[in-house]
């Protein structure tokens, strides 16, 4: 390839589904590495198979890759619109001989390749056609005249060198009965008519891949560089699946994850930069080569992901994570009407929070009028020996000059004080009757974000609670 040519990658999914975690790897690796050379990054879906293929999927993966930030240079291209660009190329293959009509039916060829198998064969297309000079009919496909001698041999970008026989390739069929091209056929006509100079993609197209160089040199093409990805695992060894989690792209949205962690965690699935673990985009688009891509799987580790998410929370533009906060409490019917009422919940709950959806979850009390008691929590804390010292945090808090994280702590020590106990002993039931649950964000900074008001309303409330609980 002319090392001299402007590099241009491209990720081409198959509209049959979401986009999962390995696809978006491929593509951000293509991104990154198209970026870091300063060249261009196309997008092209593949829907020749229009039996698979909706326009749904197609959404969900241009969604995907959005939320991401993956946005591409040209495309959305689309393989189907493109059929009769194929079809003209089929026919110069087989003008020149490089290609031929066949018309052994699906039954023949089962029945050859249970002979092969039977006699200790490979199962590959016998040729039967291949000297036939047949014309086209309803039923025939079209195969390509493989070489039957020699070696095609791949320099992988990350693999290395290595070599095919070609007696172990058979005559590839690049255009069905139904007039579409196959797609080790579609690819490479799409692939050298786009300018594409880097094709990087997982390791199971590595197969594909001597057939694709055969129709280049078949085509007069020029062959582009490859890098095979490889594959990622799940915990155990296996190919990363449902059950090993979450695979879409779009659920680790849902699941309340930042893009830039999962962006962050997905190109070190196989990539790395020293001990380094936290990268900014800019920093991977400087840094990124595909000599540090390992040859070895990946294996998927959810925990790492948490913790990438957790450290993208902490250091989010505060303004930012409100707006990613609102679509989940909005999903709770939560008023978020109130900016600086939302800035404040999510400066308390960010400190401890794992992903945007337990962010929600977990500060669902600060909106409500009453709060909802879990049930062992009120029978452990909201007893009456505490109807006392509640009383005198809500009596006396309309008189504390200094609503700050100190003026609360002397104002709730001095309460204590008062009434001989220790702080503790009141902390605990305070924060049930707040947040109606053990575990929140520090009691200062949940009152100081309720305000005077809301606090005096939801101790009067547990107030109540408790004498009805007496009563019984």
């Amino acid at each position: 390839m002319n090392e001299d040519r402007k590099v241009v990658t491209r990720f081409a999914p198959s509209p049959t589904g979401y986009l999962h975690v390995g696809g978006a790897r491929t593509a951000l690796f293509n991104w990154l590495f198209s970026r870091h050379h300063g060249g261009s990054f196309i997008l092209r879906i593949e829907d020749t198979d229009q039996l698979r293929s909706t326009d749904e999927s197609t959404r969900a993966i241009l969604d995907a890759m959005e939320w991401l930030g993956l946005v591409w240079d040209e495309g959305p291209y689309f393989q189907a619109q493109r059929v009769q660009i194929h079809r003209k190329m089929v026919e110069r293959l087989v003008e020149t001989g490089r290609a031929y009509h066949c018309t052994c039916t699906p039954e023949i060829l089962e029945e050859k390749r249970k002979s092969a198998l039977a006699e200790g064969r490979k199962p590959k297309y016998d040729g039967t056609c291949r000297d036939k000079r047949l014309p086209r009919t309803p039923d025939s496909v079209v195969r390509f005249r493989s070489p039957e001698v020699g070696v095609t041999t791949l320099d992988d970008l990350i693999k290395g060198t290595i070599s095919f026989n070609n007696e172990e390739l058979d005559d590839l069929v690049i255009e069905r009965s139904d007039g579409f091209p196959t797609y080790n056929f579609a690819v490479v006509v799409d692939d050298a008519q786009m300018g594409i100079t880097h094709v990087i993609r997982g390791d199971d197209h590595v197969n594909n891949t001597p057939r694709q160089i055969q129709l280049y040199e078949a085509l007069g093409y020029e062959v582009p560089r490859f890098g095979h990805v490889p594959m990622i695992l799940g915990a155990d060894k296996a190919r990363l699946s449902k059950r090993h989690g979450a695979t879409s792209v779009m659920a680790y949205k849902e699941m309340g994850y930042l893009p830039e962690a999962l962006v962050n965690y997905l190109v070190r699935l196989g990539w790395s930069h020293g001990d380094q673990e936290i990268f900014s985009l800019d920093e991977l688009v400087d840094l990124f080569d595909l000599g540090a891509v390992g040859k070895s799987a990946a294996v998927f580790n959810p925990e790492k992901l948490i913790w990438l998410n957790q450290h993208y929370i902490k250091t989010c533009p505060e303004d930012r994570l409100v707006d990613l906060m609102k679509p989940f409490w909005q999903e709770r019917d939560l008023d978020t009407g109130d900016p600086a009422f939302l800035r404040s919940i999510v400066a308390d709950l960010r400190p401890r929070a794992k992903t945007l959806l337990e962010m929600a979850e977990s500060g669902v009390f600060y909106f409500q009028d009453e709060v909802v008691y879990e049930e062992a929590a009120a029978a452990q804390f909201l007893k009456s020996e505490v109807a006392g010292p509640l009383g005198d945090i809500a009596g006396g808090l309309a008189d504390v000059e200094d609503y700050s994280k100190k003026g609360i702590e002397d104002f709730l020590r001095k309460i204590a004080e008062e009434r001989a106990t220790k702080l503790k002993h009141i902390a605990q039931p305070l924060r049930v009757a707040l947040t109606g649950k053990t575990v929140s964000p520090g009691i200062d900074e949940i009152m100081i974000t309720l305000g005077k008001k809301r606090v005096v309303e939801r101790l009067l409330r547990a107030l109540a609670y408790i004498e009805r609980k007496g009563e019984r």
